[in-house]
């Protein structure tokens, strides 16, 4: 009787830990390939989930400093800021693109050529809670921007 009672509250909160997961999608990653000498190039992607929740950072061994960025109008120029973080409605697709949300990958440690895979780490937070999320980015000239098959599922 016990071991049954044991069980049963394991399954339970297992349970209550899969209704607070998330389950994030990330498709179509990609990083600009990089210029001879240029130290800066930005990552792009979709992001999903079937809860709400935020990008709230994300890392990379190919450099020691990575933000997370939006490129938005400001009166007749276009600016550029790192934020805190992107919201990911619940049942919604967001997607960071050259010109809107995207990650910079800053002070390269080696140059990023079109074919090459970049890992990326990002942290999501639902309901106060940090996951991590590895991805690979494919690297592309930077004349090419055209999207990939999905990359990663998280849970």
């Amino acid at each position: 009787m016990k071991s049954q009672t044991i069980f049963l509250a394991l399954l339970g909160a297992l349970a209550c830990q899969a209704a607070w997961a998330s389950h994030v999608v990330v498709s179509n990653a990609w990083v600009r390939a990089t210029m001879p000498g240029q130290e800066v190039a930005g990552a792009f992607m979709d992001i999903q989930s079937d809860v709400a929740t935020k990008l709230v950072a994300a890392a990379s061994p190919a450099t020691p400093q990575v933000e997370v960025h939006e490129m938005k109008m400001d009166g007749n120029m276009m600016r550029m800021r790192e934020v805190r973080s992107i919201d990911v409605p619940k049942n919604s697709v967001v997607s960071l693109k050259p010109g809107g949300y995207h990650i910079m990958l800053m002070k390269l440690k080696k140059p990023i050529n079109a074919g090459d895979k970049v890992p990326l780490t990002l942290i999501v937070e639902t309901a106060g809670k940090r996951e991590k999320i590895s991805i690979d980015a494919i690297a592309r000239s930077p004349m090419d921007g055209a999207g990939s098959a999905p990359t990663r599922m998280g849970h």
